[in-house]
Order: C-alpha cells, then structure tokens, then sequence
C-alpha cells in the first residue's frame, strides 16, 4: 500500500511532509515523491527510497513552500521509475495528485483525454486523475468531487493545486485516509502513525467523504457537495510507540510488546454481573439467538488467527462456522441470510478484499461483526458490531502483536456470543475470561526465552526447509510460523 502525507500550517512543509513519509517506510515502497506549494507549484519525485528523493531535493532546492505532500509508492500501472513515481500533474503544471489504490477505468479515461488534446507523461492510472480536474471548474473541491465521479475503483486521492494553494482535497473511496488537528495546523494522512508527529487528534475520513484541508480547520463534504459532521477522536499512542522503541527493528519491538498488548485487548471486557461486552453492537440480542451459521472472511494472518474462532465458537456456542480466503468470499456465492453472522477480521481495518466481502454479506442481509486494530476504520465503521484489539500501531512487516491480539479477540467474541445465545453458564464464562488474563504473563515468561531460541535459531537459519507441525489450534499457529 502506498504512502500519503499532506501538510498545511506555519511550519515549511517539506520537513513535515518527509517525517510523514518515514514513518510510512513500513508500507514498503518503490519510488518517492513531494509537491509543494509556495506561488508556484514544485514537484520533486524519484524512484528507489527516500534517500534518493532528499539527493534530488537537496540539489534542486524547492521553495519554502508551507503547503505540501509527499507520497510512497508501490507500483500498480507502470514501471518503478522517476516517471511514473507520484505525484502527477496536469498539462499545465498547476495541479499536482498522489494515489493510493487503482483506478479500473483508467485505460478508457486516458483515450478519451488524449482525444480530447491531453499529453499524459507516465504509464500510470493516477495522472489521468490530474487531466481529469484540470478540464472541471469551480473550486479545487468542486472539481475534484467532479472527477471523482468519473472514476471507478479502490482509491485515495489527495490534490493541491498552485491556484488554491491553502488547501489540499482529499477524498477516499475505500482506501484509508484520515486527518491529523492540530493548534493552526492540519496533517492529511493515509495511516495515523505519520501525523503523530504534529498531533494526537484524528479524524478519519469516511466512505466516498471529501475533505478540504487548511491551516485553519478543515471541511468534510459527500461528493455532493454537503457538508458531514465529523467526531474526531484521540489517539492512544505517542509518538515514541510508533518509533523502534530501543530494539534493534520494529519486529523485535512489537514481539516485545505482546504482554501489553493481549493485556490491553483483554482490560475492561468484563462488565456488571461479570457480562462481557464488545467495543460497539448495534445488533439487537435476540438476532444473535436466532444465528445459525458464522461466516469467518479474512486474508493472510487474519485468515489464521480466524481459523482459531472457528475452533472458539463451535466448541462454546455449538454453531456451525465457515471460513473464507475473503477475496474468494464473494465469488462462490455463499449462502448468507438474516439467519449468518459474519466476522470481519482485518488488522488495518482497510484490507479491500476483507471489506468488499463484509459489503457482500451485509447486502445478503447478514450482520457484520469486525475484528481490527483501528478505531475509525472503514470497517469498524461499516460493521454492525465492533471488537477493537487495541495493539497499537504494528509497523514491523511480519505480523506479532496483531495475530496475538486477534486470537484472544476472537476467543472473547465467540464468549460473547456463547454469553448471548445461552450456550454456557455465566460462570463458565467468568471461568474462561479468568484463564485469559493469565496470557499476558505467560507471555511475558516466554519471552525470557529469547537466548534459547536465538541459539536455536543459529543452528537452523541456513537449513533449506523447516516443518511446522501444530494440532487444533497449533494448526493455525504452524501456519502462521510459515
């Protein structure tokens, strides 16, 4: 996934903007690039990482610009080089645009722009976004709401153009984008770690939500046009716990950081009369008796700590569960009804494939239940009901906290769900939670174990294949050990 960063405030973009974009590095990226606002508009891009961008910079000497934004990018149309690197502009050099996602209709936008007398320069679908509002009129906002009306995809967009250079627009059609507040001064991000340099106040711009970005404050409008309510909320991590931490890599961190985090997951689920309860539910009780099937959909480590559910809640609750790879979920046509529940699990809360799949069974009328790690996603937003994981932002690429997290939210789930349906005796449940807690600590003494097991893996990181073997839920485990 990409990287976005915009800044407008006192302070020189550029600065801000870089900072923005390392703490995206996690992402994995392939060229980098900036745009920044000062009378004119400057562009500066290159392939390969950001040192190769700040060289470029470094001798290009771009405007102290205030406005600015900068994007990491893992190609989708086009090769990874200094042309096809974002941002994108128009024929003129007054409209710059950086992209998260694909645009599907892209092919056929391009020939019609080129008909209509447009010289695009890149192999990319993002530059004919750029054509695309250079031929609207009105404000940046106006014609940016127009343009987007045209496409079709998954995708952010964030536009600044050198004509309104106060603003910059963003808009999000189920790719992440959310907004940083700060004290005269306001971040635009594709993730929350890179505006926690400037503020701990978010907002999280919703589906097919447009949002005016300046200095001052911002503006969040429907692609109509009309003005939305937002509810910013604030962010529990420093700036310090999206940062390495002392280890030497953020996997060794966020491995460290396991104890802390399955405990947070656990904290405050047990409420009066020893009830558990969820973050959010907007499913009334009596609709979760009459369930008769659970779909689980997720990808990847979800898809494993997933697998662990299905063990869950047919042991406490007797209910048949299933399983799906969630970009497969859609296509064999399940079949789902009032009668199914889903469970949605994604770590970001933006995974496109596991909320096109939740978008699917809402649809056939089954209710939603997600699992993530981020509060305000798109699917913590659009499920029904909502258990939040709280591991805190995970930037090492291979997953740890998150899949420990997962599985102990997932055993509170199929809890919760024993809880509701009449399937065990609240004591057994208090029983069960109890045993949970230990986890933290057992965790924790595990842990104490890290010189046998880096002299275990001194022995066997050369050797050519290793067997995972795992019974129950092992089984999942193995899976994610490979």
């Amino acid at each position: 996934m990409c990287g976005i960063v915009g800044y407008v405030g006192p302070d020189q973009a550029l600065p801000v903007v870089l900072e923005g974009l390392r703490r995206l590095e996690y992402r994995g990226y392939d060229s980098a690039g900036v745009a920044l606002l000062d009378g004119e508009l400057a562009v500066v891009k290159r392939a390969g990482k950001l040192s190769e961008l700040e060289a470029a910079l470094a001798d290009r000497r771009p405007p102290p610009g205030t406005a600015g934004i900068g994007h990491t990018r893992w190609a989708t149309h086009g090769a990874p080089n200094d042309r096809n690197a974002h941002p994108h502009t128009d024929c003129f050099g007054r409209i710059a645009v950086i992209h998260n996602g694909i645009v599907e209709n892209f092919a056929e936008l391009r020939a019609q722009l080129e008909k209509r007398g447009h010289h695009l320069r890149s192999d990319t679908d993002t530059e004919a976004v750029a054509h695309l509002i250079e031929e609207r009129e009105g404000s940046l906002a106006d014609r940016v709401r127009a343009a987007v009306r045209e496409l079709e995809g998954a995708f952010a967009l964030v536009v600044v153009s050198a004509d309104e250079p106060d603003v910059i627009v963003g808009v999000k059609v189920s790719s992440p984008l959310v907004v940083g507040l700060g004290q005269g001064e306001n971040v635009l991000a594709s993730d929350i770690p890179a505006v926690l340099q400037k503020t701990r106040t978010v907002v999280p711009v919703a589906e097919r939500q447009v949002v005016e970005v300046r200095a001052d404050g911002i503006r969040i409008t429907d692609l109509d046009g009309n003005p939305v309510e937002v509810e910013p909320f604030e962010v529990e991590w420093d700036v310090e716990r999206a940062r390495k931490g002392g280890y030497d890599d953020f996997m060794l961190k966020e491995i460290h950081e396991q104890p802390s985090a399955v405990r947070d997951t656990l904290v405050g689920r047990v409420r009066d009369a020893g009830m558990l309860a969820l973050d959010e539910v907007h499913i009334d009780p009596d609709v979760l008796r009459e369930v008769d099937k659970v779909f689980v959909v997720a990808c990847g480590t979800a898809f494993h700590a997933g697998l662990v559910a299905k063990y869950a809640i047919e042991h406490w609750t007797r209910v048949p569960v299933e399983i799906d790879i969630a970009s497969e979920f859609r296509y064999r046509d399940p079949v789902l009804g009032t009668d199914t529940l889903t469970l949605a699990v994604s770590q970001s809360g933006e995974t496109i494939d596991t909320l096109e799949a939740a978008r699917h069974a809402a649809r056939q009328g089954s209710r939603v239940l997600a699992v993530t790690n981020t509060v305000g996603s798109s699917l913590a937003r659009e499920a029904d009901a909502v258990m939040y994981t709280h591991a805190g932002p995970e930037i090492g690429v291979a997953a740890t906290k998150t899949f420990a997290t997962q599985m102990a939210a997932l055993h509170l789930v199929a809890l919760y769900l024993a809880q509701v349906r009449g399937s065990m005796y609240p004591a057994e449940i208090v029983e069960a939670v109890d045993r949970m807690r230990e986890l933290p600590a057992q965790v924790a003494r595990t842990l104490e174990l890290d010189p046998q097991v880096r002299a275990i893996a001194e022995r066997i990181h050369r050797a050519s294949d290793v067997l995972f073997i795992g019974r129950h839920t092992g089984y999942p485990a193995a899976l994610e050990a490979r």
